[in-house]
């Protein structure tokens, strides 16, 4: 990446920040996972109640109404979105207002941060999201520093140059830890035994196999100075997260002004410039105004309330997509004839009740929408799905018509055979109770009966079987697929 030593600076005067971490969860403990929710401070929202538009989770002067998140989207999403009880389907949001002090040891800098609050969500599918509230208490921070921290604070395993040298100090012992230790050590240590792994992978992303990133994603409300002009140069350095390099200069990874404006045509949405800006590329969604703070107080309010869960819904999106393709490529065609048909009904099952292009009553809500369905490549990811549903249709229509083939041939050759014989395969011997002949006395027509007859009770005991056993087995591997939210 370039390095530019002559940037220009903008400071800030608040820096709100919201990381997202999404992992998979053991269906079948649920209740067990909200028991450890519950016992650990965490409260279940609901839209109609007030109790989490309080300060200590969002932030000084921040409030998300109900009534508004009620009117930002479709009833259709809405009921899912917000579910009244843990027995309905849908996205179970908990909640606990943290409000712990920690800085963070970046280089020779040292930055203060508040953990304001943290939601666990668990979504459909066995799905989950940790959703970390950050404030950044660095007052007049340069850009440079604040996206700095975002990327450092971001990798949960820095395995890239510029994602390492960053440690969380806990001021009350003096402990240092890394960011994995701190989220499941310090914050959320009741994770770890919800927290599903893949053999074959290390690291928390084990947890997703299908997830291409070891960093979180970011959500982010950024405050300057009051008035102070914000670029084009700023704004392509949020979108990416170009905060310093590891030497610790300042830096911008293009140099092009023509390419820096192809890229903001794709992920700005400056509905409100020059006072504020949205920007949504892969690395995170922020927001940035050159207002002053206290006339922010609807669009704070947004950014905590519509726009979260307008995010969070398309990132549930793109982690689904991304699993179908991911459980398509891991099927072994002569063996899992029972996991296509579970993954067929994934993908119609998701389709049907999760996946909608239309989400938001209002044009803000839909730009937005836009906006995320082309950052995180929603529709071709989509269309991949739709064709990976067609072969499957293909594969288990062969699958089926292979089977009634041999089935009838099999059936066939019976009814010739006892067509021949009168439907009568019975040989006199057989009737008495213990006077069965001397093999080799039969006669071929007897050999014939004999086999026929021996050949159909097998045939009759093994369908019996292998029937009670595919049951069985599906039964078993339904579960692998996490089929249903419930």
């Amino acid at each position: 990446m370039p390095i530019q030593n002559s940037l220009e600076k903008l400071n800030m005067t608040r820096s709100h920040m919201t990381f997202l971490l999404p992992f998979g969860f053991d269906q079948t403990k649920r209740r067990e996972t909200i028991d450890s929710l519950e016992a650990s401070g965490y409260s279940y929202f609901k839209i109609d109640e007030t109790a989490m538009n309080e300060e200590s989770i969002y932030g000084h002067g921040i409030e998300v109404a109900g009534k508004e998140l009620e009117q930002y989207f479709y009833p259709y999403i809405e009921h899912k979105l917000f579910p009244g009880s843990l027995e309905l389907k849908g996205f179970h949001r908990f909640t606990a207002a943290i409000q712990e002090e920690h800085s963070m040891q970046l280089r020779d800098e040292l930055h203060h941060f508040i953990i304001r609050s943290i939601d666990i969500i668990l979504a459909p599918f066995g799905i989950a999201f940790l959703v970390l509230r950050v404030d950044m208490e660095d007052a007049s921070a340069d850009l440079s520093d604040t996206l700095d921290f975002a990327q450092h604070f971001r990798a949960i395993e820095p395995n890239l140059k510029e994602n390492k040298g960053a440690t969380i100090v806990i001021p009350e012992t003096g402990q240092t830890l890394s960011m994995h230790d701190y989220i499941f050590d310090h914050l959320c240590p009741f994770l770890k035994k919800s927290v599903l792994h893949d053999k074959k992978l290390k690291g928390h992303f084990g947890s997703l196999p299908y997830f291409e990133d070891e960093r979180m994603f970011v959500s982010s409300f950024l405050i300057t100075e009051s008035g102070a002009t914000i670029s084009e140069e700023h704004l392509y350095r949020i979108g990416n997260l170009n905060g310093k390099s590891p030497d610790g200069t300042p830096f911008m990874s293009s140099t092009n002004p023509q390419y820096i404006r192809r890229s903001l045509s794709e992920s700005l949405h400056d509905r409100w410039a020059p006072h504020l800006f949205m920007i949504a590329t892969e690395h995170g969604f922020s927001v940035i105004s050159n207002r002053p703070a206290e006339e922010l107080t609807n669009e704070l309010s947004q950014y905590m309330g519509t726009h979260y869960y307008n995010l969070l819904l398309h990132y549930f999106y793109k982690v689904m997509l991304l699993r179908v393709s991911f459980e398509y490529s891991e099927i072994e065609w002569k063996k899992d004839e029972y996991y296509v048909r579970s993954l067929i009904q994934l993908i119609n099952v998701f389709s049907s009740w999760y996946y909608f292009k239309e989400i938001s009553t209002r044009s803000e809500g839909k730009e937005l929408s836009e906006m995320f369905r082309k950052t995180f490549i929603i529709d071709p990811l989509f269309e991949e799905v739709n064709n990976t549903l067609q072969e499957l249709y293909k594969s288990q229509e062969n699958s089926q018509a292979g089977r009634l083939n041999m089935l009838l041939f099999i059936l066939t050759i019976f009814t010739v055979i006892s067509g021949i014989y009168g439907m009568n395969l019975v040989i006199p011997d057989w009737e008495a109770p213990s006077g069965w002949k001397q093999y080799s006395s039969y006669t071929v027509f007897e050999w014939i009966s004999l086999i026929t007859a021996v050949t159909g009770i097998g045939l009759s005991a093994y369908l019996i079987i292998s029937t009670f056993s595919r049951m069985f087995i599906q039964r078993r591997r339904g579960n692998k697929l996490n089929m249903y939210d419930k």
